[in-house]
């Protein structure tokens, strides 16, 4: 495992870390508890959770699993969410004051601990007025509920808005941003990694094997079934089956990944995994795992180290889709300068 910093905050973060989302749906507490530990004997030391996850269960999975491990608490660094409905009135949702006064309270409460290390926006609020959102983490960090705080799935305009606005109040800037990224999903590439680069903000990214698909478990044209994400559920949310199933450049970059995968004698998640983690404003990769043993695999990438030519091979196979404008390559050339001058 390899460290680095935590965004532009002083605190250090293994990376790669381990996503909880599985926990209390799809791996029970003691698998989840296993999970945890396996992820702690590798060197990891960053946990990510929610407060929507399993509707509270994973918070408490991870709590009652700290307050067996004093020790192991110490060291470890926590992050959750709030944001999204924890109830079904109109102020259990959102990122006002009124809601996330509730919901960082209840997740302090469900993880047993006095202090959150990063507590994150889960999405924008199109209501809740920036300022009111911004205000409330600054009274949080100084009240010393939270150490730092970011934000996921903010578009680069919104966070270039929330980067200014707290430095012209004098408030603590975020120091991260959780947005889904992958081999399969680089369209962030366009403005929300030059925002992030711009404000030094470190990128934890979800979904880095694309719901599963880069792992190479499924094969084309041959609809998932069986304990699997989308055998469960073909049309689970943006990795749903046949819409990818249906773009050539899926089996692209699949292929790619596990010609690579075989050259190292590795699985194709690693392969994904450490071109990932390798790309730039990433401070920790965010892992999902149902088992011990897909975690262990998932861990393994740290091991890896591909070679320029492979993590170029693979960037050129994924290249994102643009138009001619704005982010086209003519486009791209009306805002580049050379030094020496001219054209």
């Amino acid at each position: 495992m390899k460290y680095g910093t935590l965004g532009n905050s002083g605190a250090v973060v293994s990376n790669y870390a381990l996503g909880t989302m599985t926990f209390g749906a799809e791996a029970t507490e003691e698998t989840s508890h296993a999970i945890l530990d396996g992820y702690v004997a590798a060197g990891g030391n960053f946990i990510d959770t929610a407060d929507v996850y399993s509707a509270g269960v994973s918070e408490e999975i991870i709590g009652r699993w700290l307050a067996q491990r004093p020790d192991t608490r110490d060291q470890m660094v926590v992050a959750t969410k709030g944001r999204f409905p924890m109830g079904a009135a109109p102020n259990d949702v959102g990122t006002s004051r009124r809601h996330l006064t509730r919901a960082l309270d209840d997740s302090l409460r469900r993880l047993g601990v006095e202090q959150i290390d990063l507590y994150q926006m889960h999405a924008w609020d199109p209501i809740t007025p920036l300022e009111e959102t911004l205000r409330f983490l600054q009274d949080a960090v100084n009240q010393g509920k939270i150490a730092y705080y970011g934000f996921s799935n903010f578009l680069g305009w919104q966070l270039t808005k929330a980067v200014h606005l707290a430095k012209a109040h004098g408030w603590n800037p975020p120091v991260t941003l959780q947005p889904q990224y992958s081999l399969l999903v680089r369209e962030i590439e366009s403005e929300i990694v030059p925002a992030s680069l711009d404000a030094g903000i470190g990128l934890l990214p979800w979904s880095p094997l694309g719901g599963g698909w880069l792992s190479g478990k499924y094969k084309r044209d041959q609809a998932p079934a069986g304990a699997t994400r989308l055998g469960e559920n073909p049309q689970r949310g943006m990795e749903a089956w046949q819409e990818r199933n249906d773009d050539p450049r899926t089996w692209e970059v699949i292929g790619a990944v596990e010609g690579i995968a075989a050259d190292h004698g590795v699985s194709a998640s690693q392969v994904a995994l450490a071109w990932l983690a390798d790309r730039p404003a990433v401070t920790s990769v965010i892992l999902g795992a149902r088992t011990v043993e897909q975690l262990a695999d998932n861990l393994a990438a740290a091991d890896l180290e591909l070679s320029a030519q492979e993590s170029q091979q693979l960037a050129d196979v994924s290249s994102p889709r643009v138009g001619i404008y704005p982010y086209g390559p003519r486009a791209q050339v009306q805002r580049s300068r050379k030094i020496q001058g001219g054209r």
